[in-house]
């Protein structure tokens, strides 16, 4: 049984963004990166539906139409398509951020190419340095390497952004503090093999990163992304602000714990955290 698509395989989006050929159909040396696109609209759709659903979000209107930003949107593969799928759901504005001026440029033109260039926006800054004229309502943070997933979880939660998802694809920070620290006991076992160390920092970084945006009024909750050609990481952390305090005093009295026996923090921690 063929399994719906989010994105027909004839969109232009796709054909512009070389995903499928000039018939519409899908290159084959692309299904994997469609999977992922098609994944990742799925894990958008169902938060967004979770956000409008439960009051935190309020359905967008031409009027105030959907805030999105993507911070370090890099080549914009899933920059492109959120906005291609969003656009049959919601007047939405949407804007990549990301160092290089180059894929600025190049992301520029392909939007024009689209017809896009008035709903979607490129710039060339730096995720802490980005000014925007009006917080977003939804941050993406899909490809942003070791620390700047921190740097966009802190940007995020100073906008007070309603939605954030971001899917990390490295952990060196915390990986070369458990590299200099030694394990609590007993669970030096889980150190000893750099394979073993590596999957820990993963654990470690995603579990304290979502502890620290929980302290902020967040629901978070860190699911499984399809890992892409760049990354074997495959978790997103998904958060939901809400408008009521969640358990701020039981999560940091936790993570205080975990600081405590192991040692090391995500920068995060060293970050604006709040307005």
């Amino acid at each position: 049984r063929s399994k719906h698509r989010l994105l027909a395989p004839a969109d232009p989006v796709l054909a512009a963004l070389g995903i499928s050929d000039r018939h519409g159909r899908v290159k084959p040396t692309r299904q994997a990166k469609l999977r992922q696109v098609e994944e990742f609209l799925r894990l958008l759709d169902a938060t967004l539906d979770d956000a409008i659903g439960a009051g935190a979000l309020s359905a967008p209107t031409d009027q105030r139409p959907l805030r999105v930003v993507d911070l370090g949107c890099g080549n914009a593969y899933l920059t492109f398509t959120a906005f291609a799928h969003l656009r049959n759901r919601f007047p939405v504005r949407m804007l990549g951020v990301d160092v290089k001026d180059q894929a600025r440029r190049r992301n520029t033109a392909l939007a024009e190419q689209l017809g896009w260039q008035e709903e979607l926006d490129f710039v060339g800054a730096g995720i802490a340095e980005v000014e925007l004229e009006q917080p977003p309502h939804v941050v993406l943070a899909l490809h942003a390497c070791d620390t700047a997933t921190d740097d966009a979880l802190s940007r995020a939660l100073t906008w007070r952004a309603t939605v954030v998802l971001a899917a990390p694809c490295c952990h060196h920070h915390v990986q070369e503090q458990l590299r200099h620290r030694r394990p609590p006991e007993p669970y030096g076992l889980l150190t000893r093999d750099g394979i073993l160390r590596e999957r820990l920092a993963d654990t470690l970084t995603d579990a304290m990163r979502a502890a620290l945006v929980r302290e902020q009024g967040y629901r978070v909750d860190v699911v499984e992304f399809v890992a892409s050609q760049h990354t074997p990481r495959n978790s997103m952390l998904r958060a939901v602000r809400t408008r009521r305090a969640g358990p701020a005093a039981d999560t940091s009295r936790q993570y205080a714990t975990l600081v405590e026996q192991w040692g090391v923090e995500p920068a995060l921690a060293e970050l604006p955290r709040a307005p």
